[in-house]
């Protein structure tokens, strides 16, 4: 079974009847270079070893979380309704027991839930899906008003470390102006932070309540994956759920 030090339990004032975890890649099967708790299927790893890695989450989840085939796109997956790796960048769930979640290894995961504890949602937010809109549509499907959501942004490359081209910008820059405090300048490329990206669109939605964002899984590799960092690596999880009471 998982240890607590295996594990990030998210810092948010979210209900109680709201449950979350974030995996780290301690605390697995997995050989180099996906030790330890790989928990992707399509990053090379062994399929039984991964297979075995997601059990470890049994205890600690009510069900089979679902598993996202992500494809950097804004695509929203009921999680109730899905079937066997759907294609979607996030999920959501109105039912008690139903484990929405989402893999990272740079890219950022962002957790929401309303105050009244109603629905939960898992979003996959790299910077192409961030830029196209998968958090809008993440908070649109969830259909309850903006202003009663939070949102915790969980692991992903810091600041720092998150070196990106003009076009990047650019199509941030495309949807709010107010983007580019959000990239510094590096020569002929920008240091972007993925973290105050996310923060401007959900505030511009209406979520103000935001917590969260201060990892780097560039910079921490004895807890982190990052594929910006090794290339072939693991995948975290990130998963929430409502509990039936």
């Amino acid at each position: 079974m998982l240890k607590t030090e295996h594990l990030i339990v998210p810092d948010w004032p979210a209900p109680s009847r709201v449950r979350s975890l974030q995996t780290t890649r301690l605390g697995g099967l997995s050989f180099p270079p996906y030790d330890s708790l790989n928990l992707g299927a399509h990053v090379g790893d062994s399929p039984l070893t991964v297979a075995a890695n997601r059990n470890l989450l049994n205890p600690l989840v009510p069900s089979e979380p679902v598993w996202l085939e992500q494809v950097h796109g804004t695509q929203v997956m009921v999680a109730e309704q899905a079937g066997c790796a759907p294609r979607a960048d996030a999920c959501i769930s109105h039912r008690p027991n139903a484990v929405c979640t989402v893999m990272t290894a740079d890219c950022l995961p962002v957790l929401l839930c309303d105050t009244d504890a109603t629905v939960v949602g898992a979003a996959h937010a790299g910077w192409r899906g961030l830029a196209d809109g998968v958090i809008e549509a993440t908070i649109s499907a969830m259909g309850v008003p903006p202003g009663s959501l939070m949102a915790w942004l969980g692991p992903a490359i810091g600041p720092q470390a998150f070196e990106v081209g003009e076009e990047v910008r650019a199509a941030f820059m495309h949807h709010d102006i107010q983007a580019s405090a959000a990239f510094e300048s590096r020569g002929d490329k920008y240091l972007a932070n993925i973290y105050l990206l996310a923060r401007q669109r959900l505030n511009k939605l209406g979520v103000k309540n935001v917590y969260g964002g201060d990892f780097c899984t560039y910079s921490d590799p004895a807890r982190f994956y990052s594929y910006r960092r090794d290339g072939q690596t693991g995948r975290m999880a990130s998963l929430i759920w409502l509990s039936p009471t």
